[in-house]
């Protein structure tokens, strides 16, 4: 037994001698996240993957510092918006993200939950009491939106900070021709973040059941990828708009809506529950797959 599998195993036997049976699973499932999320941030990937992510709202700033501001139509959306004022930096980089970077990370991380434990040697011993199949997926589901969150504010927060440190930061000029003072802006800033990452959570449910399938982390991390290009390129394609509503990728850029007066919740509501219905989808066919796998072998 390596000395991993004896300290996940060690930990995850070990299990409370008080309080009963119902606090003894609320502890062991609220110790179990814990330990997963402190594991995915303690590796050096994630934190890889955090770092370039931060640098495209970097690049973006310095590009535009250097070079200057480009001419309105010219690149991606708010981009001729960021040398007037640095809180567009952080939008213009959530815009040129999510297409691939974004997705790019989520399936790696997502991909990995279950197939990484098995490469290891570790899962059958994640499965002993009192963590069961079901609850272990929760759990590691809960720890794929941890990093959707972590991504998507990485990209807001490092562009609002190099954004701000390079440019005139103001009044946020509004797509419906309005204004709102800096506090307001950073408010939107964020709620634009949060729906970036709840778009990720129904690539993160595809990701996690692509894990199940296979022992091989790489496979599940890149049919996840592979399936998040898929769906952006289809799309795209007018003859197949019968089917875009049905796609997890088809509301990824209706955060614009959020930078409107008054702000249009309803792309933010209609997102959710596409990603929702992706997330029952996928999850139920994770939960079937896990529950018959062989884990012992």
């Amino acid at each position: 037994m390596s000395s991993r599998e004896a300290a996940t195993a060690a930990t995850v036997v070990v299990a409370p001698t008080s309080g009963g049976p119902t606090a003894e699973r609320g502890g062991g499932l609220a110790s179990l996240l814990a330990s997963e999320t402190a594991t995915l941030f303690r590796r050096w990937r994630t934190w890889a993957m955090l770092a370039a992510l931060a640098l495209i709202p970097i690049l973006i700033a310095v590009a535009i510092r250097l070079a200057g501001p480009s001419g309105p139509g010219r690149g991606p959306a708010f981009l001729d918006q960021v040398a007037a004022n640095g809180l567009f930096v952080g939008v213009t980089a959530l815009v040129v993200a999510t297409p691939l970077f974004l997705p790019l990370t989520v399936a790696v991380v997502s991909g990995d939950t279950i197939a990484g434990e098995a490469s290891l040697g570790t899962l059958r011993y994640l499965l002993i009491a009192p963590a069961g199949r079901l609850r272990l997926l929760v759990v590691k589901y809960a720890v794929a939106a941890v990093f959707c969150v972590a991504a998507a504010l990485t990209v807001v927060v490092v562009g609002t900070l190099i954004g701000w440190a390079l440019f005139p930061v103001g009044p946020v000029t509004l797509l419906s021709g309005g204004e709102i003072p800096v506090g307001e802006g950073l408010a939107r800033l964020l709620a634009i973040g949060a729906y970036v990452a709840v778009s990720m959570l129904g690539l993160s449910a595809i990701g996690l059941f692509a894990s199940t399938l296979t022992v091989v982390p790489v496979g599940a991390m890149a049919a996840t990828a592979i399936l998040a290009v898929v769906a952006q390129i289809v799309g795209a394609i007018p003859q197949l708009e019968w089917v875009h509503p049905f796609l997890f990728s088809d509301r990824w850029f209706d955060f614009a809506d959020l930078l409107r007066s008054p702000p249009s919740w309803d792309s933010f509501v209609d997102n959710a529950l596409l990603q929702a219905a992706w997330i029952a989808v996928f999850g139920v066919l994770a939960a079937w797959r896990f529950a018959t796998r062989d884990v012992l072998s």
